[in-house]
Order: C-alpha cells, then sequence, then structure tokens
C-alpha cells in the first residue's frame, strides 16, 4: 500500500506553490521524511504537491528507462526535458526515440541557439581546450539551454535520475534539494546497480546499447569513454578532468 498519503505535505493546498518549499528547513523535513518512501512514492508525493508543475530531466543514458518508466506510470503526461548538444552518441538518439516509442514520453527537446557547426567555427572544439574550455561548453549547450527550458514550461519542481552509488559527486545527495530556487527530487538516490539492472529485467526495459560496450557514464561522444582496467566510471567522462556535466551542481543540499 502506498505510503504517500502519510508522508508530509508541504502546504494546505494541492498542487503548492514553489515558494511554499523553497525554506531549507521545510524541505529538510521532507527530504528527511522521504528517505524511508520507496521511489514510487516519493513520485507520488511530488505530483501531489506540485501537480502540472512537476517535470523531469533525463540525458537518456546507460540506465534512465528506470526512471521514465517509474515517472510516466505516476504521470503519464510529465514533461520530459532532453537537452540535446548535436553531440549525442548516434546510439543515443535511437535509444531516444526507442523509449519515447514504447513509453508515450512527453518530450520537451531544448538546443543551444547556435548549432555545432556554427560554434566550432566561432570558438573551435571547446572540449578539447582544457577544464575551462569544458566548462564553457557545458554552460552553454547543457546549463543554458536547461535553465531556458524549465523557466518556459514553468515547472517549479524537477526530478533527476541521480544515485548516491555513481560517483563521489553524487554520494552525499538527498531525496529532495534546491538548485536555482526549484525544488529538485530525486527518486532513486539510493538505489544501488543491482536494484536497476533488477529493474530493467522486471519490466523488460532495455539498457543504453552502449552500455553493453562498456560506457557507464554516457554523454556526448566525444567526451565519453568506455570504462578500461585502471579507469573509475568517473574518469570515463571530460577525460578525468571532471565528473558532472553543470547540471547536477550547484545544488543546495539538505542531509
Amino acid at each position: 500500500m502506498s505510503r504517500s498519503s502519510d508522508l508530509p505535505l508541504a502546504s494546505e493546498s494541492t498542487p503548492v506553490e514553489s515558494s511554499r518549499l523553497v525554506g531549507l528547513e521545510e524541505l529538510a523535513e521532507c527530504s528527511r521524511s522521504l528517505e524511508s518512501a520507496s521511489a514510487e512514492e516519493r513520485i507520488e508525493w511530488a505530483f501531489g504537491q506540485f501537480g502540472s508543475s512537476l517535470g523531469m530531466t533525463s540525458s537518456f543514458g546507460a540506465q534512465s528507462a528506470v526512471l521514465l518508466h517509474l515517472a510516466t506510470r505516476v504521470w503519464p503526461e510529465i514533461p520530459v526535458v532532453l537537452v540535446d548538444t548535436g553531440y549525442l552518441f548516434p546510439e543515443t538518439y535511437r535509444f531516444i526515440d526507442d523509449l519515447t516509442n514504447r513509453l508515450g514520453l512527453n518530450l520537451k527537446v531544448y538546443r543551444h541557439d547556435l548549432s555545432p557547426a556554427w560554434q566550432e567555427a566561432r570558438w573551435g572544439k571547446l572540449w578539447e581546450q582544457g577544464l575551462e574550455g569544458i566548462e564553457r561548453y557545458n554552460e552553454m549547450n547543457k546549463v543554458q539551454p536547461m535553465d531556458r527550458a524549465l523557466d518556459e514550461l514553468d515547472l517549479q519542481a524537477v526530478m533527476a535520475g541521480v544515485r548516491r552509488q555513481q560517483s563521489s559527486t553524487r554520494e552525499h545527495f538527498s531525496v529532495l534539494g534546491l538548485q536555482k530556487g526549484r525544488v529538485r527530487l530525486h527518486p532513486i538516490v539510493d538505489w544501488t546497480d543491482l536494484d536497476i539492472g533488477l529493474y530493467l529485467t522486471r519490466h523488460g526495459l532495455p539498457y543504453h546499447s552502449l552500455w553493453e560496450e562498456g560506457y557507464v557514464s554516457i554523454g556526448d561522444w566525444h567526451t565519453s569513454r568506455k570504462l578500461t582496467d585502471g579507469m573509475t566510471a568517473e574518469e570515463t567522462r571530460f577525460f578525468g578532468l571532471k565528473r558532472e556535466c553543470g547540471l547536477n551542481e550547484n545544488l543546495d543540499f539538505v542531509i
């Protein structure tokens, strides 16, 4: 039986205005309560609180089918925001098409105003220009389009499929957090790789096809590498210079 009705509400009304759940003390209380809830209960709680102002993001990476499936079972029309850099693997674009058709996703695709070719003509290959170039590239092609998407879609709360087991940069993530004034929900933050695999098998869902080729973290083709002997998963992204692309940075967490 679902426990979502027993979880703390952010206000008397449903859905709430985002201003009702931006205080860290109140957010921390809700996050602590949601820590013992299931992923399904966390999503049900969020939908009960935010209604049509709830959305989710997806990179359509190795294990993205899990949260997409969980979320659309609660609300089939949930907006799914994808930032397309123009440099995703061909396999990723096919994976997006497959999951969009399979799950009936309400996909919202956002990009930088300039095409990849135009960016390269103006600034060169930024990802080859050291850490500073990588961070500039990520800001332009990931952070800015995502900010625009969340503003245009008027989302007050956003779900993401990050997990503590994925990297040292995520090991202290809480169920709820704040980012730029918006509530962030991480329904599967405490799931293990085994949990992911069992869920995919149980529901007949696929991994990204590059998973079988040794890619454990899948972003742009130019900054994603296969996991090989002697490497950590974190070193497969951005030439080992950093782990995060900017979308999961600068969060105010409440554990």
